[in-house]
């Protein structure tokens, strides 16, 4: 058995079924090595940001890592964006990265590339394996790094070529992962005199953890109808439960302003695996930080540790009954022009039961959360570390997590372009994918940032930075040259009725929205 041969069966062994490909030269032994062995589904991605951004994926709907295999360091460093946002999003990753053989690294090679500095700025663990004989352990210790309790954590594991095709692999197998840590009963009770005492005065705020378990959102429900705290959850969530029969959790606006306008009159932040809110960038003349001067932070529970059981142990601390849920009605099909308030509708309206959204609709969909709450009940994924090009990958990574869930992705069409190449791998691995695409053909986001910073945009070369038409993106043709259908609408009722027809086709679709 030769070393790639011992790192397909010590993957298969630890339960990691999946990778997501972009192989080079450096990785044919593992290549062949995963076609010949069962036990690893293999997924070809066209760019390697598709590769990490769908692991991302993946390991938030079936709390698994997914393996990628990339190649060397270029192929890393253009897989970089999105490992950042799964790091962001504690995400749990094995990134094997093909490298030259021992023997070859001593000579400056065309391809010879910093690969330690590139993985260690994005990976929790880094390893490069030294013999066909080490690289089953090597594995297996690398699928016991995606993992710290309840988080998941990036492990970048090289594998020169020479201990890929060279004898003597021995196959190993990655202990289980131990649980989420538990939180300290000093903790809940102080918690408890917090938030009796202070009331509405104390805001308990969710993060990960907290706001992807629907029995943690019906828990800070309670906790607040007793004891009259406010509940937010972080702007950014990995996972957070949505629709009819769960508590509507309002989350802590992006707008810096809005957002210290939301914690204004807080005297105490009680942290349930979220960390203190910070702005996204810095602004002329306004703080960094968004809760409010003089205001306390409290731990209930980090995010390493069981938060879904921390905020039952403090339910149960505060002897908080179910708090009482009423749901709106289901919205019926809406009509009119396309404006985010109709597109919101005819997007809750058509969403199947158990749907996953993939948000990185950017400006436009930062209104939808009040008409989700009418939706058939779903999980909505967001991107968390900003670098936009994840939301088509993470897709294709949240269909392969749940399968027989639909899966809905609402797309700004500049974000889009990052990573355009996953269309091409939903249609592949036909994948029950639909894609709306927000056409306002501009960097949207930017022009409103514009001004947030108190730049000024005064002649054509800065409007021609931010825009992009001249020519325009024509999303249906886009689509069709990836293998994936697509359809332009022009009013609201078309957007509902193509989204359901879109759903009862079974494969992936797209639909372009100017707006």
């Amino acid at each position: 058995m030769n070393g790639a041969e011992s790192l397909v069966q010590t993957l298969a062994h630890s339960g990691v079924d999946l990778c997501f490909t972009n192989p080079g030269t450096s990785e044919m032994h593992f290549v062949a090595a995963l076609d010949r062995l069962p036990g690893v589904r293999c997924v070809l991605g066209l760019f390697e940001g598709v590769c990490t951004g769908a692991a991302d994926g993946y390991w938030r709907m079936a709390r698994q890592p997914a393996a990628t295999l990339l190649h060397l360091g270029p192929g890393l460093g253009n897989g970089w964006a999105n490992l950042h946002n799964a790091r962001k999003a504690r995400s749990g990753i094995l990134n094997i990265v093909g490298d030259h053989a021992l023997e070859h690294l001593r000579f400056e090679s065309p391809l010879k590339s910093d690969l330690d500095g590139v993985a260690g700025s994005v990976s929790h663990w880094v390893r490069h394996a030294r013999s066909a004989a080490e690289v089953g352990a090597d594995a297996a210790a690398a699928v016991a790094a995606t993992r710290d309790g309840a988080l998941g954590c990036i492990a970048t594991l090289a594998l020169p070529a020479d201990t890929a095709w060279g004898a003597g692999g021995v196959p190993q197998r990655a202990p289980a992962a131990p649980p989420a840590a538990p939180v300290a009963g000093e903790a809940v009770d102080a918690a408890a005199r917090t938030l009796r005492a202070l009331g509405s005065r104390a805001v308990l705020l969710l993060g990960a953890g907290g706001s992807a378990s629907e029995a943690a959102l019906h828990a800070a429900a309670a906790i607040a109808a007793a004891t009259g705290c406010r509940v937010l959850a972080e702007f950014y969530n990995p996972r957070m439960p949505g629709g009819r029969g769960r508590p509507r959790i309002e989350r802590l606006p992006y707008a810096g302003d809005a957002a210290r306008q939301k914690l204004s009159g807080a005297e105490v932040l009680v942290l349930a695996g979220s960390v203190e809110p910070i702005g996204f960038f810095a602004y002329p003349g306004k703080a960094s930080q968004l809760k409010p001067e003089g205001c306390a932070l409290q731990t209930l529970a980090t995010p390493q540790q069981d938060v879904p059981a921390a905020l039952q142990a403090l339910a149960e601390a505060l002897q908080a009954p179910s708090a009482p849920h009423a749901d709106p009605a289901p919205l019926g099909v809406p009509s009119g022009p396309l404006t985010p308030e109709s597109i919101a509708a005819a997007i809750a309206a058509a969403l199947p039961a158990q749907a996953v959204v993939v948000d990185e609709a950017v400006t436009t969909g930062r209104g939808f959360g009040p008409a989700m709450a009418a939706a058939a009940p779903h999980d909505w994924l967001q991107g968390m570390g900003g670098a936009i090009g994840y939301g088509l990958p993470c897709a294709v990574g949240a269909a392969l997590g749940a399968p027989g869930r639909p899966v809905l992705t609402l797309e700004g069409d500049g974000s889009a372009m990052y990573t355009l190449q996953a269309l091409w791998t939903m249609a592949r691995e036909s994948l029950p994918i639909g894609v709306v695409v927000f056409a306002n053909r501009a960097y949207r986001i930017l022009q409103g940032e514009l001004q947030g910073v108190g730049a000024r945009m005064s002649g054509p070369k800065a409007a021609a930075m931010l825009s992009l038409d001249h020519p325009a993106l024509d999303w249906v043709a886009l689509a069709k040259g990836q293998g994936v259908p697509g359809c332009r609408v022009d009013d609201a009722a078309a957007l509902c009725d193509a989204l359901k027809r879109g759903y009862a086709a079974g494969g992936p679709f797209l639909i372009e929205v100017p707006c």
